[in-house]
């Protein structure tokens, strides 16, 4: 077979349209650089180079669709520049503060020449260890050669658990959208309606409501899940076409994505009365959720509230059907990418809260099937510490007296 031969670029730019609206000002992403520089400076490191969705969006602005490619941000003393696959064209351009260079797919390895031909000769480079897979860090040692490669992963998260007044803002309205996403989901649930139409109720709403408030923003990933009777055993369980029936436990579960910015809201509700070991389960619930909503402020650490919720649990009979963790942070991140795992309410963490971390309350208790109350039950407030407390930013009411749904 002959083989045509072309002289094809290893890279390229593309400067196609005009830049668009970033979710944040160009301040904001210098801002977030700065800090970025300083952990560069700290571990005397020549370059950083990003590869996850949640840190090159939360230095550039930029949210890549991977579908099976690499992408990079890289990060040196005076440039930053976003390394994106020929098939997006000109997008991650318009769409990243800074620059940007394309790999081409003529010939195998382009991803880490487009790397090297920003991040120059590097000695000393920064990486994700908790998201570079193998083969991508052989091939960088290969292409950087000589190059130590330094972790700073846990030092990103550290940045990013503090928000800024900008981030707070875009998480408020998220929380504002969930809530309305959950009304459309209240308003939609009837005996025999299947969960995937009150899920579609839920998320049609949402994008409407981003669409209003932020039009310039790209409209991606908001999803809901609605789950009912066994199906509401796990917090990630998906949507089904299973029918509504009276007497189920329902667990309402609603998730607007705003330029990468998750935010949630859970709520338990019945179709109809609830028996008497629904009712005591949910009540349980409900008052490990309001005294979890107190605890949280500055000053105390993750552990503490733990350990605190735990023995409220063991008082009320319901500590061996704890599910996970009591809440965890939000900002840039999403079921599929992306977690600040030194900030959530569990045994392990001792961070201390502070002003500025955004984090959640979310008890969630499961009940077998074939006992008496079975289903899953939780709660999932929003709150944005303070200097001396902290304001719950989700609206949706919840316990017994707001969710019961008539069947």
């Amino acid at each position: 077979m002959n083989h045509i031969q072309m002289n094809r670029p290893q890279t390229m730019t593309l400067y196609n349209g005009e830049k668009a609206p970033l979710p944040f000002s160009a301040e904001e992403y210098e801002s977030r650089l700065l800090g970025l520089r300083q952990i560069m400076a700290l571990n005397d490191l020549d370059a950083v180079v990003l590869t996850s969705m949640h840190n090159i969006a939360y230095y550039t602005g930029f949210l890549y669709c991977a579908f099976g490619r690499p992408y990079a941000a890289v990060v040196t003393a005076d440039q930053c520049t976003t390394v994106s696959a020929g098939i997006d064209a000109g997008q991650p351009w318009r769409r990243c503060h800074g620059e940007n260079i394309i790999y081409t797919d003529w010939q195998r390895g382009n991803y880490y020449r487009a790397i090297k031909s920003v991040a120059g000769t590097v000695k000393r480079m920064g990486v994700e260890n908790d998201h570079l897979v193998l083969s991508t860090r052989d091939a960088l040692l290969d292409h950087f050669d000589g190059a130590v490669l330094i972790d700073i992963a846990g030092a990103t998260m550290q940045q990013r658990m503090v928000k800024s007044d900008a981030e707070i803002a875009l998480i408020t309205a998220g929380a504002n959208t969930a809530d309305i996403g959950g009304e459309a989901i209240r308003d939609a649930i009837r005996v025999g309606t299947r969960e995937i139409d009150v899920a579609m109720a839920g998320r049609d709403a949402m994008e409407l409501e981003i669409a209003r408030r932020f039009p310039d923003s790209e409209i991606r990933d908001s999803w809901v899940w609605f789950q009912s009777g066994l199906n509401t055993d796990g917090a990630h369980n998906p949507v089904t076409c299973r029918q509504l029936e009276a007497g189920d436990l329902l667990s309402l579960n609603t998730f607007p994505m705003i330029s990468g910015y998750y935010t949630a809201l859970e709520r338990s509700l019945v179709i109809g009365e609830p028996d008497a070991a629904t009712l005591k389960a949910w009540e349980a619930n409900v008052a490990v959720h309001k005294r979890g909503l107190e605890l949280i402020k500055p000053g105390v650490s993750c552990a503490e509230i733990t350990h605190e919720l735990n023995a409220l649990f063991a008082d009320l009979g319901y500590l061996d059907y704890r599910s996970f963790g009591y809440g965890h942070s939000f900002g840039v991140l999403s079921h599929y990418y992306g977690r600040e795992a030194g900030l959530e309410l569990r045994e392990d963490i001792d961070t201390v809260l502070e002003p500025n971390m955004v984090i959640s309350m979310e008890p969630m208790i499961t009940i077998p099937e074939g006992q008496p109350g079975a289903g899953g039950y939780r709660e999932h407030d929003i709150l944005v510490v303070t200097e001396d407390g902290a304001t719950n930013i989700t609206g949706f009411p919840f316990g017994p007296e707001h969710n019961i749904i008539a069947a």
